[in-house]
């Protein structure tokens, strides 16, 4: 199981000292977080997508591209792609892209985002989010599969003999989650391609996430990816610890209390109590965290949300350090004690490719990158045409 942390990139005042960094400042500490996230034996960093203040992820492939390079295990991710806004056509190369420079270290998870001003922005119809995400993702897959694609839709030009560039690495796209809190019908679509289903549920009762995991495991199934067990889940979450439990929630009460995305709302003990925030000890953690598994099934992929709400960048590395070094080893050992062998691991690209190859559909481990797809010649067949010309002449 992926345990991991994600981001959603917002520019907050820090309540106890009123300062607001700058958007430098938060990016800059975006990329100290991914690398803090690796070297404390986290598995997983993910970025949201924002296009609007508070928030400063505009460009996530350029971020992850970054901590690709400054990184050697941590598997980078989206934790949204608009699929909605984003031209599939733009979706494809770039993440092809990043997934080369990354060596394979890529996923990423398909949203509809939640700010609805976005469409416009962007030239569409939030009226039309629901068919945006289903054809843009269709297009996006046959981009990724095919590669020669003629295509006709109803949100953008049509495409004749186009090849997406660059290709995915050894054949095999990346992964994709699809994530979702409240849409049955984005469940229905990760269920019906066989992809990961992410339920960010840091806003819901766990009632509500137990229905929708439970839609999405019986939609796999339907589709025949497997059985409902062996379908591919991820959860949300978001924690505050310290080492007594009253002193976590006096230290985190006022970042909650002014946070742009809770805060003003029901109060911080109705909030955990409520939904999987839980601001406490290590230990109120692990026992929280490791019961999701009685209501969801076993799952792959556990990413928490912790640096937002204004909270200083030192407070966010110890954090990290007491989710690495206290509570994710314990959680592994409790998730693994009783996990059917039948449950399968998160994916990864080594996974896949090795997958793809026994199937034959993957890149062969020696293509030749030289050889032209349409007419099958490679540079050698032209060198030894010029050579006999120049043979001819001579």
């Amino acid at each position: 199981m992926q345990f991991g942390i994600f981001t959603v990139g917002d520019v907050t005042t820090d309540p106890t000292t009123g300062r607001t960094p700058t958007e430098a400042e938060r990016i800059r500490a975006m990329l100290t977080i991914a690398k803090h996230a690796e070297d404390v034996g986290l598995d997983v960093f993910a970025t949201g997508e924002h296009h609007n203040p508070p928030f400063v992820p505009s460009s996530p492939t350029t971020l992850l591209g970054y901590i690709a390079a400054t990184t050697s295990t941590i598997q980078l991710s989206t934790a949204t792609t608009l699929i909605t806004t984003n031209d599939p056509v733009k979706i494809a190369e770039d993440y092809a892209m990043l997934q080369i420079v990354a060596d394979g270290r890529v996923d990423l998870m398909m949203g509809r985002g939640n700010t609805g001003p976005v469409y416009p922005w962007f030239g569409k119809d939030i009226r039309q989010g629901i068919p945006l995400a289903v054809e843009n993702y269709a297009l996006l897959r046959r981009l990724w599969d095919e590669e020669v694609v003629d295509w006709e839709g109803r949100f953008r030009t049509p495409l004749q003999g186009f090849t997406s560039t660059p290709r995915p690495l050894d054949g095999v796209a990346p992964f994709v989650w699809h994530g979702s809190i409240r849409s049955p019908e984005i469940a229905e679509q990760a269920a019906y391609y066989g992809d990961g289903f992410f339920h960010n549920n840091i806003f819901w009762p766990m009632e509500h996430t137990r229905s929708m995991v439970r839609y999405y495991r019986e939609r796999f199934e339907h589709y025949g990816h497997g059985t409902a067990e062996q379908a591919i889940v991820g959860l949300g979450g978001q924690v505050f610890m310290r080492a007594r439990s009253q002193d976590a929630v006096r230290e985190f009460r006022p970042y909650f209390d002014e946070a742009p995305v809770y805060g003003h709302g029901p109060s911080l003990e109705e909030f955990t109590a409520q939904t999987p925030l839980t601001v406490g000890s290590p230990q109120q953690v692990i026992d929280r965290y490791a019961a999701m598994r009685h209501d969801v099934g076993h799952y792959q992929r556990q990413l928490f949300l912790m640096d937002h709400a204004g909270l200083p960048l030192s407070t966010v590395l110890e954090q990290l350090d007491i989710l690495g070094g206290e509570v994710v080893p314990v959680l592994r050992a409790e998730m693994a004690s009783d996990r059917p062998a039948s449950v399968p691991d998160a994916p990864t690209h080594a996974a896949r490719v090795a997958t793809a190859r026994a199937a034959g559909t993957a890149a062969p481990e020696h293509d030749a990158p030289t050889q032209d797809r349409w007419t099958g010649r490679t540079a050698e067949d032209d060198l030894l045409a010029a050579d006999a010309v120049s043979g001819e002449r001579a």
